[in-house]
């Protein structure tokens, strides 16, 4: 069974100089073994349904500001828009849509060589997404939490969790973070997982 382990408030400052602060929340009992973080923001006590994002772990993106995928910014709009109506940011350790870091970088070199991110996934022996949101649902569960409002683009992620017992009330789409370098990433997941992604006609 899965439990909370820890609660500690982390004061929170971006790049762009915005501040928050979360309540970061560990857990014991996961199905997977792995260090997976709650961020709970805002006033999660009173919101009628809390935001929840499940977002997975991107060092590239998340850290070093790489621009070939929107991990970054995705992960900055989430705090936000869940710290203004109260909410859950899940920082789930599933790097590279979960075939690690080394192998994503091994991805990245093959999308050098024409490959979109899947195509590269599949060269290399790995699934289009090997994620699995069990534990994200054990986290959910673990916090007491009822229905959710889902913050993605991913149609995966809420079909996973409702599969789980996870109450999945509303998905709400993250914004697009467009830019000439990862433009045809975005294209990619459009075409070939139907993420709710609209591009813009010129980047």
């Amino acid at each position: 069974m899965s439990e909370v382990r820890t609660r500690v408030t982390v004061p929170l400052k971006f790049a762009d100089g915005y501040t928050t602060t979360a309540e970061v929340v560990t857990f014991t009992g996961l199905t997977d073994g792995r260090e997976h973080l709650a961020l709970a923001l805002g006033d999660v006590a009173n919101a009628d349904v809390p935001l929840v994002r499940p977002h997975s772990e991107c060092l590239t993106g998340d850290v070093l500001g790489s621009q070939r995928c929107d991990c970054g910014p995705q992960l900055r709009e989430a705090v936000e828009r869940i710290a203004t109506v109260g909410g859950y940011l899940l920082y789930l350790r599933q790097e590279g849509r979960g075939i690690g870091l080394y192998a994503k970088l091994d991805a990245y070199a093959l999308q050098d060589d024409g490959l979109d991110t899947y195509e590269a996934n599949r060269a290399l022996g790995r699934d289009d997404d090997e994620r699995d949101y069990t534990a994200a649902a054990q986290m959910l569960t673990a916090l007491g939490v009822g229905p959710v409002d889902l913050l993605t683009n991913n149609p995966d992620k809420p079909a996973q969790l409702r599969a789980l017992g996870v109450d999945v009330r509303d998905v709400v789409p993250t914004g697009v973070h467009a830019s000439a370098a990862n433009v045809r990433y975005l294209a990619a997941k459009v075409a070939h997982t139907a993420h709710t992604i609209t591009l813009p006609l010129a980047v």
